[in-house]
Order: structure tokens, then sequence, then C-alpha cells
């Protein structure tokens, strides 16, 4: 098999892992409500966290991957080796997370706020821009396994560092709840 099946079969396999997780989290999760639905808040608070700093990480690692990707020749072995990491990170933990981070996300502001209050209506807003975030990296990685992109190292630096700015609002909004 040539190295690029060996690749988009590896890629395929990690895609369907990541289905797999999520299949098994979600009949955890029912499992869970249908065990002890009185207690299912803080089950539900508790994967919700582990989604977000799962996301997180993937979301602070991708843009800093670039960084080197950016000044890697194109078709050298390094370059096709971020491509594949960045492939992988975006299918396999990223996008995975993300979607548990706003499935869970979304019930425990319905179940414990009714999505009630300014400091919500302001996460929410700054979770809608990382997802914005998060669209743009999804982008940017087509853009690399294609060979097309056309940033410079300095531009995913400073990409590196929205999502930072933006977790930071979100914790303060969560745990201040200033207004």
């Amino acid at each position: 098999m040539s190295a690029a099946g060996t690749q988009s079969s590896n890629g395929a396999s990690a895609a369907k892992r990541a289905v797999v997780a999520i299949v098994v989290l979600i009949a955890l999760t029912a499992l869970l409500f249908l065990a002890a639905p009185d207690g299912f808040y803080l089950w539900a608070k508790a994967i919700h966290v582990i989604a977000v700093i799962s996301w997180m990480a993937g979301m602070l690692y991708l843009p800093r991957l670039f960084v080197y990707h950016a000044d890697a020749e194109k078709g050298s072995v390094q370059s096709e080796t971020f491509k594949v990491m960045e492939r992988r990170l975006l299918r396999a933990i990223i996008n995975p997370a993300m979607t548990v981070t706003w499935v869970f996300g979304l019930w425990l502001a319905w179940k414990g706020f009714g999505f009630a209050g300014g400091w919500l209506h302001a996460k929410i807003a700054c979770v809608l821009l990382l997802s914005g975030v998060h669209g743009y990296l999804s982008a940017s990685v087509r853009r690399f396994a294609e060979d097309r992109n056309a940033k410079l190292a300095r531009h995913w630096r400073i990409v590196n560092e929205i999502p930072t700015v933006l977790m930071i609002a979100i914790v303060i909004l969560v745990v201040v709840k200033p207004f």
C-alpha cells in the first residue's frame, strides 16, 4: 500500500474511532440519565468541563502546528507529517470535543438557568466566536492539506492567542457572573 493510501486509511480509522467514542459517550450519558435523573446535572457538568478542556487543548495546539507548518517546505516529509497531525487533531479531538461541549453546554444552560442571565448570553456569544475560530482553523487544515496556505507563521502566532483570550473571558463570565 502506498504512503498516501496508508495515511488515508489511518485518517479514516481515526475518524471512525472518534465516532465510536461519541456513540459510547452518548450511550453512557443516556444510562447515567436513566439510572439517576436527579444526579444527572452534575454528571452533565463534569462531561461538559472535560469536553471544554479537550476542545481548548486542540484549539491551542492546532495554530501552533500551523506556525511550524507554514515554515516547512511544501511536499517535504516534515510538511506531510504536519498534515497528518493536523487532520487527526481536528477530526479525532477538536471536532468531537466541540460537539460534546455544545450539546452539554446548551442542556446545562437550559436546565440550570433557563437561558437567563446576561453573563450566560455573553458566554454563549464568546463560545459562538470560539466556534467561528474553530471553523477558520478547520478550513485552514484543508488549505494546508492542499498546499494552499498563504499565511505566514506570524499570522498563526497571532491566531494562536484568540482562543486563549476567549477562554479567559468565558471562565470569568462563568465563575464571576458579573452581570
